[in-house]
């Protein structure tokens, strides 16, 4: 019967202490999803600037274009779709996903922050022009494959570089 009396705020308090590695990478899961999304409609909408005539209007940048896009348009439009990404990811990783804080607030947790992402953006540029370019797979394919390789390497480096516990620090209550 005490059971049933506790609320879904103490249940859920309650399951994300038991199982708090799963619901940090949930909620990294979450705040990744989103900024996927921010980076790939900033992508969309670079392929679309770029080559308004490759398509028929602007939805048409993410099921159908008329041509190819360009290579140089998708390698800005992976770029900048990064920079606005990596922006919304470093500020609700922060607020968010990391309970541990580590450096990150630091201008050297900033830095490293950056320095890791772009590592992350390396490897999608590189996998971009090898996928697209190359091997002529459709630029969303090889972006959502990517994404996911990307994805791994970002939680694991952020994990055990930047949000590890530092000595003295303490775990805010929430």
């Amino acid at each position: 019967m005490e059971e049933q009396k506790k609320t879904f705020k103490e249940k859920f308090k309650e399951f994300s202490t038991k199982h708090s590695l799963l619901v940090e990478i949930i909620r990294f899961l979450i705040i990744g999803g989103i900024a996927t999304i921010i980076d790939m409609l900033v992508m969309g909408i670079t392929l679309y600037i770029f080559q308004p005539q490759n398509y028929s209007n602007f939805f048409n940048v993410f099921y159908g274009a008329t041509s190819n896009p360009s290579t140089i348009s998708t390698i800005i439009g992976t770029g900048l779709g990064f920079i606005f990404g990596l922006i919304f990811n470093y500020v609700f990783s922060i607020l968010f996903v990391f309970e541990e804080k580590g450096k990150s607030k630091s201008v050297a947790g900033f830095l490293s922050f950056s320095l890791l992402s772009f590592i992350g953006l390396c490897i999608h540029l590189l996998g971009m022009y090898i996928g697209y370019d190359l091997l002529k797979i459709n630029e969303w394919i090889v972006k959502i494959i990517l994404t996911f390789i990307v994805l791994v390497y970002n939680y694991l480096t952020r994990k055990f570089l930047i949000f590890k516990k530092t000595k003295g620090e303490k775990i805010d209550e929430k």
